[in-house]
C-alpha cells in the first residue's frame, strides 16, 4: 500500500450526471479490466481538427435500469430493467479539461436542443436516413453514442476525445461508495415525477435519493433547465466529497470508489488504463475553485418547431463563442485588470466578466454549508 502522499487525483465525470470524482491509482490495475468498452469513433468521418492538448469528454447518463435490484427499482419507481433498442439519454454533459490539467469546465446540454442530425443508417440496420432536424436526444436514440458524437461535433466544431456512459446503477453505486452526498435546497421539494420529497435545507442523500434529486423536474416550473442547474450543483458536491481528505486518505473508500466507477460505466474504445493513470497524475492541481459548471448559452428555452414541438435553441452568438474558447483552450471567464493609476492609492481589484454565467464547485449556494 502506498503512502497517502502517493494518492493522485483523477477527475472523472458521470451522472445521471457526469460525476466528477477524484480517485487514486492505488489498486487501479486490479479493477480496470471491469470497464465496459463501446466502439464510438471507428466509423466517424469529417471530424473537427484538434486545436490543443486539452481533453474533451462527452458524458451521457443513460436511463437504462440494468444493475438495480427489484427493491431499488421499487424505491426509484422507474419500471423494469427491460431496455428498448435505442436507449434514451437522461443527461448529457460536455467536460473540458485544460491542457495544463488544472482547470475544468462542465457544460450541461439540454436534451431538447434543436440540432441537425447527420445522415445515418436507421435502427433496422438497412435504411439510409437523410440529414434531418431533431432534438439532440433523438441522435442518441437513433444511433447511440457514435451518432450523438457526430451530431455534437457538427454543431460545435469541437472534437470529442473520449466518451463515458453511466446508467442508473453506476450513478447510485458511486454516490454510495462516497458515503452519500450533501445537497442544499432553498425550497421544499415534492415532485410527483421523481417521487422526491425534501424539506428546504441541508440533506445527505444516498444513491437512490440522489438519483431522484438529479432527475426531479416537476416542482418549480423550470423543467429541464432547473433540473440541469441541480445536476451541476450535485456534480460540484460530488467533486468536493471525492477530493476531500476523508476520502483520499482512506484506502478502503478509494478502492470502493474505483470499483464502483469501473464496474458500472462504459467508455470509448480508445480510453486506456494508461490514459487514466496519466490523467490522474496530471490533475493533482485541480481544485473545486478551478472547476466551473454551466449550461450552454440559450437563445430560447421554449422554442417551437412544427413536427418536433417544444425545443431549446442555443444562443446564436454566445454559444459559438463558448465553443471557440473551448476549441482554443482559453478561459471561459475574463479577468480584466484595471489600468495603472498615477495616484498613490490602493490599486483597484481586477473585475471579473462571466458572460456565460458559470459557477465553481467551491461556491456555497445555500449559505449554511461551509465547504
Amino acid at each position: 500500500m502506498k503512502s497517502p502522499k502517493a494518492i493522485k487525483y483523477l477527475t472523472w465525470t458521470s451522472i445521471g450526471i457526469v460525476l466528477f470524482a477524484s480517485i487514486a491509482w492505488v489498486g487501479l490495475s486490479r479493477v480496470t479490466g471491469a470497464i465496459n468498452r463501446v466502439s464510438v469513433f471507428n466509423n466517424l468521418i469529417n471530424r473537427p481538427d484538434k486545436a490543443s492538448s486539452a481533453v474533451n469528454y462527452l458524458v451521457v447518463g443513460s436511463d437504462t435500469r440494468e444493475g438495480l435490484t427489484a427493491a431499488e427499482l421499487k424505491l426509484l419507481r422507474v419500471g423494469s430493467t427491460k431496455t428498448a433498442a435505442g436507449a434514451r439519454s437522461d443527461t448529457m454533459m460536455l467536460v473540458h479539461i485544460s491542457k495544463s490539467r488544472d482547470n475544468a469546465v462542465i457544460i450541461s446540454i439540454p436534451r431538447d436542443s434543436l440540432v441537425t442530425v447527420p445522415a445515418h443508417i436507421g435502427l433496422d440496420g438497412k435504411t439510409q436516413v437523410p440529414e434531418t432536424q431533431a432534438k439532440i436526444n433523438a441522435a442518441f436514440a437513433w444511433g447511440g453514442a457514435p451518432l450523438l458524437i457526430q451530431t455534437i461535433e457538427a454543431k460545435t466544431d469541437l472534437r470529442i476525445d473520449h466518451y463515458v456512459e453511466v446508467n442508473f446503477a453506476g450513478f447510485k453505486n458511486v454516490v454510495d461508495a462516497l458515503g452519500g452526498i450533501e445537497v442544499c435546497t432553498k425550497k421544499d421539494i415534492n415532485d410527483p415525477g421523481s417521487h422526491l420529497v425534501l424539506s428546504a435545507g441541508v440533506h445527505t442523500l444516498n444513491g437512490i435519493e440522489a438519483l431522484k434529486y438529479v432527475r426531479t423536474r416537476d416542482f418549480d416550473g423550470l423543467g429541464d433547465i432547473g433540473r440541469m442547474q441541480r445536476q451541476q450543483q450535485f456534480v460540484a458536491a460530488v467533486f468536493r466529497k471525492a477530493t476531500s481528505t476523508g476520502v483520499l486518505l482512506n484506502p478502503f473508500k478509494v478502492k470502493n470508489l474505483i470499483s464502483a466507477v469501473f464496474k458500472t460505466v462504459k467508455t470509448d474504445e480508445t480510453l486506456s488504463q494508461g490514459d487514466i493513470v496519466n490523467l490522474a497524475k496530471q490533475m493533482k492541481n485541480l481544485t473545486p475553485g478551478k472547476m466551473r459548471t454551466m449550461t450552454i448559452p440559450l437563445g430560447t428555452s421554449n422554442g417551437y418547431v412544427s413536427g418536433l414541438g417544444s425545443v431549446v435553441i442555443w444562443h446564436e452568438t454566445l454559444a459559438p463563442e463558448l465553443f471557440d474558447r473551448l476549441r482554443n483552450d482559453t478561459a471561459v471567464v475574463d479577468v480584466v485588470k484595471p489600468s495603472p493609476s498615477s495616484k498613490k492609492s490602493a490599486s483597484p481589484s481586477p473585475s471579473v466578466i462571466d458572460k456565460f454565467k458559470t459557477s465553481t464547485a467551491s461556491e456555497n449556494l445555500c449559505g449554511t454549508v461551509k465547504y
